[in-house]
């Protein structure tokens, strides 16, 4: 009995020196591939960075395919590299002949499945491919376009009332508020408007006041837009001849009644050309509140972009802003015509 237990004692101890000695050959084995293949990557990038294109595809295809325990990425690098490489000279079938290596051996690899679907549409004629393009971003950049036409239009309403008041203001006779009038006109006249929206955003939090995205870029962009429209409508008022405030005067009429009823009608009909230039100036500032997590027309655009590299979303929301431009040039004019026709007879 004890002759047989040492017997098997023996051969235990001997397979488990054999079953020892294979795992070290297999991990030096593994250990020598893998610094073998990370030489050959080397090269590689270094070939490529050179701009010796054709060298840099020779060493990218020997790069084997992972064994069963996997590798550290030299294999889907190396492919992707030679996908990427035969996209830009133009042989499709070959860069997506790389991509699909990569999903023989890693079926769920997102990075090569985007990659076959971007071959797959250059594939495509060329106008089929602009309108894929047109009907895959479209959405999202009209969504975006539709809160830069919600920041344009609160503008457009606070701020000719906010700038008449601060006009006012500043041409009163009354020290506090002119002198009020003169600081929110210095001030937000001197500094740029992304500051504004950084101090009103990122800055207030830190007095214990915190405002929302979309609540702070309607303050910015209203306050900035008051001031510059008060410098237009005071120069406006100031250009009606002294002498029909005399004659309201002569009527009985109040300073209030005075510029109601016949200073500030007159002045809105020669400021309204330098508020279409305001108004358009603002469909374009209003970019600036991407930079305060906004989500607006051009913050959408660049996030495609970023996203997918394709300057369609860019010629896109090109055109978007034109469009908004046009119509709200085309609106001011025929209103300008309008308020006007009277002088032209």
């Amino acid at each position: 009995m004890i002759t047989l237990d040492n017997k098997f004692g023996k051969s235990g101890a001997f397979l488990a020196s054999l079953f020892l000695l294979l795992t070290l050959l297999t991990v030096t084995a593994v250990s020598e591939a893998g610094e073998k293949s990370d030489a050959i990557l080397k090269q590689a990038r270094d070939a490529l960075s050179l701009g010796h294109i054709d060298q840099a595809q020779v060493l990218f295809e020997q790069i084997p395919a992972p064994g069963p325990e996997g590798d550290d990425g030299e294999f889907v690098y190396s492919r992707m590299q030679l996908a990427r490489l035969n996209f830009s000279l133009k042989d499709l079938n070959q860069a997506k002949k790389y991509s699909e290596e990569i999903i023989a051996v890693y079926p769920d690899n997102i990075e090569a499945k985007n990659f076959i679907a971007s071959v797959d549409r250059s594939m495509r004629p060329q106008w089929r491919q602009i309108v894929d393009d047109c009907l895959r971003f479209l959405p999202s950049l009209l969504k975006g376009a539709t809160m830069t036409l919600v920041l344009v239009f609160f503008t457009m309403l606070v701020s000719p009332i906010g700038g008449l008041l601060i006009a006012l203001g500043k041409i009163s006779k009354v020290q506090p508020f002119s002198g009020i009038s003169w600081f929110i006109i210095w001030f937000f006249r001197g500094t740029p408007l992304l500051l504004q929206l950084f101090f009103i955003y990122y800055g207030l939090p830190a007095m214990g006041i915190t405002l929302s995205p979309l609540v702070s870029a309607l303050i910015g962009l209203g306050i900035n837009y008051s001031a510059y429209l008060a410098e237009i409508i005071r120069a406006g008022i100031q250009s009606i001849d002294h002498g029909q405030t005399e004659a309201a005067k002569a009527l009985g009429m109040t300073y209030s009644q005075t510029m109601r009823r016949v200073i500030i009608p007159q002045t809105y009909k020669r400021i309204i050309p330098p508020f279409a230039n305001e108004f358009i100036a603002l469909i374009k500032d209003t970019a600036l509140v991407s930079t305060i997590a906004m989500v607006e027309l051009m913050r959408a655009a660049d996030q495609m972009f970023n996203a997918y590299f394709n300057i369609t979303v860019l010629v896109l929301a090109a055109f978007i802003y034109l469009i908004f431009t046009t119509v709200f040039t085309f609106a001011f004019e025929k209103l300008e015509y309008k308020v006007g026709v009277y002088e032209r007879r």
